[in-house]
């Protein structure tokens, strides 16, 4: 069973997000904030990561740079979440080496084939 860490500050993205991901076979580790993400990536090493970008405390783009400049986490697959529309985000994710970016609200089916992509399985 692979792992996900989802970190998430809106209580309902989380806990609905968790939720899909439950009924889809994966094993979820929920963060509220990107500081106890980073704690939770180190301590556990999750098979893939979903990151909010904008959070109080550590932004989405801070765990990301703090997870990649760990060489215990750098490898983790790492998928921005956002509720941003802009191109220019998605490219600046993309570009930083994130291994997809999903905009919220996002319909299951995109979430579990992004997964699938960036943990190089094949998609059904």
């Amino acid at each position: 069973m692979k792992t996900i860490l989802l970190i998430e500050d809106n209580n309902d993205i989380r806990e609905n997000t968790c939720e899909l991901l439950e009924l889809e076979g994966y094993k979820v580790m929920l963060a509220l904030d990107g500081k106890t993400g980073l704690i939770l990536a180190t301590e556990h090493l999750p098979d893939v990561i979903l990151c909010d970008i904008m959070m109080p405390g550590a932004d989405g783009y801070e765990v990301f740079n703090g997870l990649k400049a760990n060489p215990a986490t750098q490898t983790i697959p790492f998928i921005f979440l956002t509720a941003s529309a802009e191109k220019k985000e998605v490219a600046v994710g993309l570009q930083m080496g994130a291994s997809g970016y999903i905009r919220k609200p996002f319909e299951p089916k995109e979430l579990f084939e992004t997964i699938r992509q960036s943990l190089n399985e094949s998609i059904l």
